[in-house]
């Protein structure tokens, strides 16, 4: 199927620049599903192999016309995406304004093929339709203990107005996958000593400990919804 790809819509004369919509249109032309790549300038990031499409013949193809940019195949990053997808796909809604963080790495690579896949604009001032909240799962963890120690009951800290494509990804998956990349690695926001600490306790002695403590923490909050 690879040797199979429409290449019809290239001709001797077309050219195509570096620029992003030449890129994209490049991906397309040669069979590749840019909804789910992550474009940057210097580099094309897979977040679904399968469904982008994009085989080792594809990307020879695309090396030849664009060398200086390089396809990462990294197989964590899309395990990070997949995590995200099953929350972003129930959270935003077609055509929104999303207003974004600062300076946040992975987050613009996971939100940048929704401008394609939802036709969402990214922005980062002025008005908007949801924020997206970078908040991980430690953190989310974290905070619900913190509450329970401090007899506060659980910490329900999501927004309707918000979106979190981290929630479902531990510090752990996101940091190596930045290392790997060589960016900037990130901080835990959570400074609670005795939350943090018994997240340590847990880490050994039950490692999939933090998504059952937020399956938990959401079945008691639409209970408690219901209930109201």
């Amino acid at each position: 199927m690879d040797l199979m790809f429409n290449v019809s819509g290239l001709t001797e004369k077309e050219e195509f620049t570096t620029s992003k919509k030449d890129v994209l249109k490049y991906l397309k032309i040669i069979g590749v599903d840019s909804r789910f790549i992550s474009y940057t300038p210097q580099k094309i990031y897979i977040n679904n192999l399968r469904f982008s499409k994009f085989s080792r013949t594809r990307e020879a193809t695309f090396n030849k016309q664009y060398p200086e940019i390089e396809v990462v195949r990294n197989k964590l990053f899309q395990k990070i995406c997949s995590k995200s997808s099953k929350v972003l796909s129930l959270e935003i809604k077609p055509n929104s304004r999303i207003l974004m963080p600062e300076d946040n790495f992975i987050i613009e690579l996971i939100m940048e093929p929704y401008t394609r896949k939802y036709g969402v604009n990214l922005v980062y001032e002025g008005d908007y339709d949801y924020k997206v909240n970078p908040l991980i799962l430690d953190d989310e963890v974290n905070d619900i203990f913190e509450g329970i120690f401090k007899g506060e009951g659980l910490n329900f800290t999501r927004r309707d107005d918000e979106i979190y494509p981290l929630i479902n990804v531990s510090l752990d998956w996101i940091n190596s996958f930045l290392e790997m990349d060589g960016q900037n690695i990130m901080e835990s926001e959570n400074k609670d000593d005795l939350a943090n600490s018994f997240s340590e306790f847990l880490e050994d002695v039950a490692p999939q400990y933090r998504e059952n403590v937020v399956k938990a923490a959401e079945y008691i909050e639409k209970k408690l919804e219901t209930e109201e």
